[in-house]
């Protein structure tokens, strides 16, 4: 009578809203593990009023945008699995390269994340708030009606914007790196160009993890041989750096998608006051996604008509013609397919230590340039097979190959925190950002301009650089010094590195000085809250290794920080950032070409990501306005 009383008769007993305000305290795991004790339970917590608020608990959208999201899945359940699958994207991602900065921030969009890179720029007259913020898109990932997942690779060909279907594979919860890769797989086996479970395991973990770098970067083994016997597949990392390269480009020549200009205006509803405008913008986004969709489920429909190929590569047919002809192979290594570094290394051996050493042999009497060159080629061919995987090993994993998204966790060095990035990766890292609280109420993303007042331009320039930078907190010699990390500037020029520290200061030393302006630019009073000793970055050791001057950190009231130098007297001005909003408002710029477009690997010290004006208010490019509209 008792467990009965208090078992599942119980709780069937309940009504559902008191039902679901009982799961929802519970994690979505023992929701699960709830509806295996009964039929009846198993019924009642399959219910859209439990997922819904299971849901809502990530936080990962408002409840209103819950609803409208519903219409496309299947169930509440089917969109939880989708979105605690990809929330642990969501946040800001960058790269070493360029050094201007390479920003790309992924956000909600409309069942679906989508990932913008913030383009350098300068903010025009109308200030950080009201002037329009420029972004290009980098990927989306989509949600199916079932809850799985579909991704996109945004990139720009011969002044046409595509999307390049892809694979997302397993999300680790923790993860910090995110890898474009080539990705090959058994389609005779039942695979399919969808996100499922077959793929998230198709190479075993603790084959792996046996495959790893020792402290000089070499590969340790060449190849890994299961307990079966069957030879593992070979990881895309393997392959040397050149080969990587070449194989991404094949492979969105291939499966690259133009879309209707009309369904590609929007990626997320934009910010409106007006319901009309709002209900207009999703229906725009449903019939995107649903076309989006409809080409990522059919192979046939996967189709570029300049291209005239399907997603799925065949590499039998493509190996012996397109990729290895696009990958350039050595003449004399025709079973071997090297990477750049590894040619240019052979070359010049060839040339220079190979020549003066045969040289010497003749001189000497001792020469045997064939069996000289054959040692040669013998132990370079050995360098290369230990360091680096063969192509040719990379193909025979599967019979079709197409793009993927992997988000995993690699242990990763860091430098107030900026992370010490892999230069050959096509990669982007994840920021940690700090959580405001006491004692560290300024931790998280700023964004400013050099001057005062904030943001107010100059009759002889009528933009200003715009700085991002990530403020986090670090225990040092006992004392609490909040850091200004710079990743991203909007000059024309790079200044200063990426991922340093534009300014550090000491919390725990309130500052003498005092600040040089009594009124913002409204002619209102000045507040000055508090003040701190700090040092600003300054020329140094050449561009790698800047120094520092003294300085003062400034806490102004309306949420403002200012850090002025001593002695120039310059002063960087920030206030907090709410980067959706401003991207919802924005103005989508094109993309680069779909690799670079990723990971821009190429050092470089000026604005890739932009054909024109630094200027917001004078363009010299198309850019898309969210009209759909194009604006010369």
């Amino acid at each position: 009578m008792f467990s009965d009383v208090f078992g599942s008769s119980f709780l069937l007993a309940l009504p559902d809203d008191i039902f679901t305000i009982v799961t929802r305290s519970l994690s979505a795991k023992d929701v699960c593990n709830l509806g295996l004790c009964s039929r009846g339970l198993n019924t009642l917590v399959a219910s859209d009023k439990v997922w819904l608020a299971q849901c809502d608990k990530l936080e990962f959208v408002p409840y209103r945008d819950l609803i409208e999201w519903r219409k496309g899945v299947c169930s509440y359940k089917a969109l939880y699995s989708f979105l605690v699958n990809v929330q642990s994207l969501l946040g800001i991602w960058v790269h070493q390269n360029p050094e201007l900065g390479n920003v790309v921030y992924v956000m909600p969009g409309f069942l679906s994340v989508v990932g913008c890179r913030i383009i350098p720029q300068e903010v025009g007259p109308l200030g950080l708030e009201d002037g329009p913020i420029l972004w290009a898109p980098v990927f989306e990932i989509l949600c199916n009606y079932e809850g799985s997942t579909a991704f996109f690779l945004h990139g720009r060909d011969r002044g046409n914007d595509y999307v390049y279907p892809g694979l997302l594979k397993s999300v680790n919860r923790t993860c910090n790196v995110l890898l474009l890769e080539a990705e090959p797989w058994n389609q005779s086996n039942g695979s399919k160009l969808v996100h499922s479970k077959s793929f998230d395991h198709q190479v075993d973990k603790e084959q792996l993890n046996k495959i790893s770098r020792s402290e000089s970067g070499i590969f340790k083994s060449r190849t890994i041989v299961g307990q079966s016997g069957k030879v593992a597949t070979v990881p895309f990392s393997r392959l040397g750096f050149g080969d990587r390269r070449r194989l991404l480009d094949v492979v969105t020549s291939q499966v690259r998608v133009k879309v209707p200009d009309t369904t590609n205006v929007l990626l997320f509803p934009l910010l409106r006051t007006d319901e009309v405008g709002l209900q207009r913008d999703i229906v725009v986004l449903y019939e995107r996604r649903l076309l989006l969709l409809q080409m990522y489920r059919c192979g046939d429909g996967l189709r570029d008509p300049e291209a005239g190929s399907k997603m799925l590569l065949e590499p039998t047919q493509l190996g012996s013609i397109e990729i290895r002809k696009s990958l350039d192979c050595i003449s004399n290594f025709h079973s071997s397919n090297m990477g750049d570094e590894i040619r240019a290394h052979f070359t010049k051996k060839k040339t220079l230590s190979g020549l003066l050493k045969n040289g010497f042999k003749q001189i000497l009497g001792k020469s045997s340039p064939t069996n000289s060159n054959h040692e040669f080629k013998k132990k370079t061919f050995s360098s290369c097979e230990s360091k680096h995987a063969l192509v040719d090993e990379f193909l025979q994993s599967g019979d079709t190959m197409g793009l993927s998204l992997r988000a995993t966790t690699m242990k990763l060095s860091s430098y107030r925190a900026w992370p010490n990035m892999h230069d050959s990766r096509f990669a982007l890292y994840k920021l940690p950002i700090q959580s405001p609280r006491a004692g560290q109420e300024h931790a998280g993303l700023w964004g400013g301009t050099f001057g005062w007042p904030p943001g107010t331009p100059s009759e002889d320039k009528p933009g200003k650089a715009l700085f991002l930078v990530l403020i986090s907190y670090e225990e040092s010699e006992g004392q609490q010094l909040l850091i200004a990390t710079k990743i991203l500037e909007g000059t024309s020029y790079v200044l200063h590195p990426n991922g340093s520290a534009m300014f550090i200061a000491n919390i725990g030393q309130p500052s003498a000085d005092t600040f040089p302006w009594d009124t913002d630019e409204d002619s209102n009073p000045i507040y000055v809250k508090q003040s701190f000793i700090g040092e600003g970055i300054a020329n140094g050791y050449g561009f790698r290794y800047p120094g520092s001057k003294p300085g003062s950190l400034f806490v102004i009231q309306d949420g403002l920080l200012a850090f002025m130098w001593k002695d120039s007297g310059a002063v960087l001005t920030l206030q907090r950032l709410n980067l959706p909003e401003l991207l919802k408002k924005g103005e989508r710029m094109p993309a680069l070409s779909p690799v670079s477009n990723f990971a821009y690997l190429t050092k470089t010290y000026s604005n890739v990501f932009s054909g024109f004006s630094n200027s917001s208010n004078s363009m010299s490019s198309p850019r898309i306005l969210h009209a759909g509209i194009t604006q010369v």
